[in-house]
């Protein structure tokens, strides 16, 4: 298989359309005359000579004040019909929407002289043709879009990325220059062609190149291939999931249940999506997506963002690792431009967007979207093509891939429902058994989602991932209280004070934080405040220094009050 410039194949493409000779102009080198594709040079000092160039070495330099006159001259020839591609053309100029005079003038000329160019006989058939200006350019914004809209004589041509049939054409060629390709069986060159085939979906030709010398250069074997295209895609060299400790997610539950107490099920079941993403055997590699994703669902205070969190510090020692977005914010319809970015002449397109850029820079992440049904139905699309393909286009038209990321959403849909009359009312109870409770919440997920939505989709992606959590029962909350308290007093004495709780004091506060489960977990963080870090402030604040103290009794009313003394 051969390969040819894009100028090239424009200019053989317009030599048998019957113009005589076709220029390339580009913003560093000026301007140069193509060779005719039968290889043969053209008449560059003639050519040049009608165009008021002065050439050296067959190239004429130019900067935006020359190349402006230069169309002009180009337009208005009535020699043989000639041919202008105006090569990089996005990076004439610094902003289309803020242009600069020397900018401005240039395309306002290219405005009048498309509408004043004239069409004239060539040839033996009398063919039409235009003295013809052909802008390449990265994006059709990248020209000022009052030059490009509306205008008759100006016509958008996409070149689209190659398609599979062309990436399958040039993958035996590049595959066999891999290392160890030569002493490779024909199945292991075969599957090396399908991954690079497969997982280069959007990509350029030259992109392409550049995977297979990035795997010569690091000496990726041709049965890794998949990995070579990885790290060209997100830029990381190493694999940052085969970094990770085994032995950290083996002894994962242990660490997990001292944070997020009384949901074994959940805990068991997102380090199973944590085990399938460090080994590998999830399939998501093979096509780009994320490496895992679970959908967490269940009563408010009940673990799912600690869950989170605590997956995050496994894997990265800090729990504030994580890539938060709550998604109460992104419940406008135009808020999907703060996580991809602002589009070409819009406000912050410059700054890029908050879930792109944040994923460009750490690739190997956990992303939370913390109460997803918050998000307006337009941001559900963006998560769709995470899901599916693992990229978004950025505002600025870069693709960012989620192939490293592990994907967290939290939701409280199914907590409650709406009956015949409209009225919000309980969907579950905590004096439901857990396995009710589940098949409760997962209903109403699949109702909303397929009904509520019309997004069926992406339940689908989701797959069985859905993660639903148990309401902090009795016996929880009395384990969840013990490992707050006794954080609590560890804080106290690496302050200095030796905190001792006397039996009744501690049942007193025990039956004040757990009497109402209604908000879980933080609602018996929220009860320790109320009723012992507040009053022990207050009672610390007043005493001479560091000290043993024991607290003796709690007094309850308008606000708790502690008895304590000097231990």
């Amino acid at each position: 298989m051969t390969t040819a410039a894009l100028d090239s194949v424009i200019a053989a493409s317009l030599a048998d359309a019957g113009y005589s000779d076709v220029l390339a102009y580009d913003p560093v080198s000026g301007f140069r005359l193509l060779d005719r594709p039968d290889g043969a040079p053209g008449d560059a000092d003639r050519v040049f000579a009608a165009l008021g160039l002065t050439a050296s070495n067959g190239v004429a330099p130019a900067g935006i004040d020359l190349f402006g006159a230069t169309l002009e001259r180009l337009v208005r020839s009535d020699g043989p019909p000639l041919a202008l591609i105006a090569d990089f053309a996005s990076r004439l100029i610094v902003r289309s929407d803020a242009l600069s005079p020397a900018e401005h003038q240039v395309f306002t000329r290219a405005l009048v002289l498309s509408q004043a160019a004239r069409a004239r006989p060539v040839g033996p058939n009398r063919a039409p043709l235009f003295n013809t200006v052909i802008w390449i350019v990265d994006k059709e914004g990248d020209l000022p879009d009052w030059l490009t809209i509306d205008n008759p004589r100006l016509r958008h041509i996409p070149v689209s990325p190659p398609d599979r049939g062309v990436r399958r054409a040039l993958a035996p060629h590049l595959v066999r220059t891999l290392p160890g390709a030569k002493t490779a069986a024909a199945d292991v060159l075969r599957d090396a062609e399908d991954v690079l085939v497969d997982d280069t979906e959007g990509l350029l030709l030259m992109d392409l190149n550049a995977i297979t010398q990035l795997a010569r250069a690091e000496a990726v074997e041709v049965g890794e291939i998949g990995d070579a295209v990885r790290r060209y895609k997100v830029g990381v060299t190493e694999d940052a999931w085969k970094q990770i400790e085994r032995e950290k997610i083996r002894d994962g539950a242990t660490f997990i249940s001292r944070r997020v107490i009384g949901q074994a099920h959940a805990v068991t079941h997102m380090l199973d999506i944590v085990k399938r993403a460090a080994t590998g055997v999830s399939g998501a590699k093979r096509g780009g997506r994320p490496r895992g994703v679970a959908f967490l669902a269940g009563p408010t205070g009940v673990g799912k963002t600690e869950l989170a969190k605590t997956i995050t510090e496994l894997l990265f020692g800090d729990e504030s690792a994580y890539i938060r977005f709550d998604m109460s914010e992104f419940s406008a319809e135009q808020a999907d431009q703060r996580l991809i970015g602002a589009p070409p002449g819009y406000v912050g397109y410059d700054v890029g967007g908050e879930l792109t850029n944040a994923i460009r820079e750490k690739p190997f992440s956990v992303v939370l979207f913390d109460e997803i049904e918050k998000a307006h139905p337009r941001i559900l699309d963006k998560f769709l093509q995470i899901l599916d393909d693992g990229v978004l286009t950025s505002g600025r038209g870069d693709r960012v891939y989620f192939s490293e990321a592990l994907i967290v959403f939290t939701s409280n849909l199914g907590i409650y429902a709406s009956d015949a009359s409209g009225t919000r009312v309980a969907n579950v109870t905590p004096d439901q058994p857990f396995a009710e409770v589940q098949a409760r919440v997962r209903g109403e997920i699949e109702s909303h989602f397929k009904l509520v939505l019309n997004r069926p989709e992406i339940l689908n992606r989701i797959g069985e991932n859905i993660i639903v959590f148990d309401f902090i029962r009795p016996e929880v909350a009395e384990q969840i209280f013990e490992a707050m308290l006794a954080a609590i007093l560890r804080d106290a004495a690496d302050a200095g004070y030796q905190l001792t709780l006397a039996p009744i004091a501690q049942s007193t506060l025990r039956d004040l934080c757990v009497s109402d489960l209604a908000n879980g977990g933080r609602g018996i963080r929220n009860k320790l405040e109320a009723h012992l870090i507040n009053p022990l402030a207050r009672a610390l604040f007043e005493t001479e220094g560091e000290g043993r103290f024991v607290i003796e009794a709690l007094e309850a009313g308008v606000t708790t009050s502690l008895v304590m003394r000097p231990a």
